[in-house]
Order: C-alpha cells, then sequence, then structure tokens
C-alpha cells in the first residue's frame, strides 16, 4: 500500500509538544493527586493501619550495607544501556539505524516521566522525542514501543514462573497458585493478541468507517510492530530481554543482602520471582511507577508468601524503590536540564536502505 503524501504524517501532528509537555502535566491537579495519593494512602496502611515501627524501619536502612547498596544501584543503572541496546535493535528491525547511546538517553528521559507522571505517558514521550530529533516515522516508532513492551511482558511471565517453581519447589502456597495463574494467563492472552493483530488488524479497521489516515498510521504501527522482530534478530533480542531483566532481579537480592535481615531468606530465585512481580505492577497506570501499587503487592508477596515480618518487608519495598524510582527522578531531572534531545531538531540515526538499492545517478 501506498501512503498519500503527509498521509502518515497527519496523526502524527496531533502528538505536540504541548500536548506532553513535562512541566505541564506536572501542574496538572490530576498529576499532582496521582503523585500525593498513593503516599497518603501507603502512610494510613502501614502506620495506622498496620502499625508499623518506624524507628525499627529506620534503624534496619541505618544498619545497610553501603557497598552493596552501591551495587545494587549500579546494577539497576547497568539495565538502561541494555534496554537502549534492545530498542537499537528493533528500530534496525523496523528500517531504521540508531545509535545506542542516543537510543539508552531517550529511554532514560522517558522513564523520568514515567516516574512523574500515570499513564504510561513515558512510553509516548519516547516515540514524541525520537521523532523530533529524527526522519523515523512516529506510528513505526509507536509499534517499536509497544512489541518491547511484549516482550517485557513475555519475560517477566517466563521468568517469574520459572523462578516461582525453583523457588517454591517443595510446595505452592495458595496465593502464588492464582500468581502463577495469572502469569499463564498473560502469555496466552499476549500470544493471541499478537496473532490478531497479525492476521485480523488491518481487515477489522478496512471494514470500519475510519479515514485513511488512520489506516496508514496502523500501517506504519504494524510495520514497527512486526518488522523489528525478525528470525535473526529474535535470538539476540530474547538474550538481551533476559538480561534486562536479570538486572532488576539483582537489584532486589543485593538490596535484600545489604539490609542483612537475619529472618529474611529469599535467594536469587526468590528475588527473580519478588522483583518480576513488582515490575508487572508497575503496569498498572494508575499512578506513577506504579506508586504505592507496587510496594503493597512486594510487601504481600514477601510477608504471605516468604514469611518475612511486615516491618522488614517494608524496609525491603522502600529502600528498593529508593534506587528504581527515587535515584531517577533525581538523576533524570538533572539528564532533562541537560539533554538537547527534548528540544528537537538534532537529526538521530538514518534509515537503512534495502538491500541491492542503487543510488542516484551521477
Amino acid at each position: 500500500m501506498t501512503a498519500q503524501p503527509g498521509g502518515d504524517l497527519a496523526p502524527e501532528r496531533e502528538v505536540s509538544a504541548e500536548q506532553i509537555s513535562l512541566g505541564r502535566r506536572l501542574r496538572q491537579p490530576r498529576t499532582i493527586l496521582s503523585l500525593v495519593l498513593p503516599i497518603v494512602i501507603l502512610v494510613l496502611i502501614f502506620r495506622v493501619a498496620l502499625n508499623i515501627e518506624v524507628g525499627e524501619l529506620v534503624a534496619g536502612i541505618s544498619r545497610a550495607n553501603p557497598l552493596l547498596l552501591l551495587a545494587a544501584f549500579g546494577v539497576f543503572y547497568l539495565g538502561f544501556p541494555l534496554r537502549g541496546l534492545r530498542w537499537m535493535l528493533l528500530l534496525r528491525g523496523s528500517g531504521y539505524r540508531l545509535g545506542v547511546r542516543d537510543a539508552t538517553e531517550i529511554i532514560f528521559l522517558s522513564w523520568l516521566v514515567n516516574c512523574l507522571v500515570p499513564a504510561k505517558l513515558g512510553d509516548i514521550y519516547r516515540a514524541y522525542l525520537l521523532k523530533i530529533n529524527s526522519t523515523v516515522s512516529l506510528s513505526r516508532t509507536f509499534g517499536t514501543v509497544f512489541i518491547e513492551r511484549v516482550l517485557d511482558l513475555f519475560a517477566i511471565a517466563t521468568l517469574g514462573l520459572a523462578a516461582g517453581f525453583w523457588s517454591f519447589r517443595t510446595g505452592l502456597p495458595a496465593a502464588i497458585q492464582v500468581v502463577f495463574g495469572i502469569g499463564v494467563g498473560v502469555v496466552v492472552a499476549l500470544a493471541a493478541g499478537l496473532l490478531t493483530l497479525r492476521n485480523l488488524g488491518r481487515r477489522i479497521l478496512v471494514r470500519l468507517p475510519l479515514p485513511g489516515r488512520v489506516l496508514e498510521f496502523y500501517d506504519r504501527f504494524e510495520e514497527g510492530v512486526f518488522g523489528a522482530v525478525g528470525l535473526r534478530a529474535l535470538p539476540r533480542l530474547v538474550v538481551v530481554t533476559g538480561l534486562v531483566w536479570t538486572t532488576e532481579a539483582m537489584r532486589l537480592y543485593l538490596v535484600v543482602e545489604a539490609l542483612d535481615l537475619s529472618d529474611v531468606s529469599l535467594g536469587i530465585s526468590g528475588a527473580f520471582f519478588v522483583a518480576l512481580i513488582g515490575s508487572l505492577l508497575t503496569a498498572v497506570p494508575l499512578s506513577p511507577a506504579g506508586l504505592g501499587i507496587v510496594e503493597a503487592g512486594v510487601v504481600g508477596v514477601l510477608t504471605l508468601a516468604y514469611g518475612v515480618s511486615l516491618t522488614e518487608a517494608t524496609t525491603i519495598a522502600l529502600v528498593d524503590r529508593v534506587i528504581s524510582v527515587l535515584s531517577v527522578i533525581a538523576l533524570g531531572s538533572i539528564a532533562y536540564a541537560v539533554s538537547s534531545k527534548r528540544r528537537g531538531g538534532a537529526i538521530l540515526g538514518s534509515p537503512i536502505e534495502p538491500a541491492g538499492s542503487v543510488g542516484p545517478a551521477g
């Protein structure tokens, strides 16, 4: 199908700088509420309803091994260039060449947005940053971000199931059986959704009374989704995705080791399971970075499945989130202030010429 001149750009113009401006979003009452309300609810639950001993919690944090906490911090930030490498591979598969450094910087800025604004706006912001700094189609970029999220969900579900089976090989608690059922359901739903999108997506849209530009936008999106993941690139994408989620699990493992809690013995498999559950909960778009939801979920899994005391589980969750959220806000704000990419104008990367193409005659 041949796109009309400007056809692919028409829907893309609808995503303007003003619409996704970080400063504008942060001034909106609903954004402020989404940041403040989960914190208030967490304080009420853990301090009032569950009577967490704040002094004991602070004492536990103060005894933490700083070298192991620094290692947890380093392992977590190792995940960003790995994510940049993966996105570079996806973009290359869809026909655009981008450097790992540029991809990593854009992803880091998008994480800052996700940590401050609900509804996973950072994913939209990532596609927008690449658009204003390159010649790549916005809709095709959306496709690569979408398939990246699908790869993440596949990895979370499969690695989480494997880690859970190993961690609870002596017997699955009832609550964990429910989690396993959800994990299997996620894998099946993702596979069915991709098959439907691939085989029926455009057929369904053609039957609807939609403008032609919407179909053109969808065509670019589908090219981004399925062009990005070819058979040749898939093994590398699987390996890099596994390494990405290994950094998430090792961060939590090192946090637990740093706190040196006598009653806590997760092991690496348990750290994988708990960390992946927490990561899955960040997908709930009700608050920035799953604020409130993730902490409650991690504490719940630690106490119900691993028998960790409530105070110690809360300590683990809070320290882990300081690294994975508060540090991103702090360092991401600096990156946002100095980055030229948020203003646009830098031409990053280039389209990949089809094999065998011949340039214009001299």
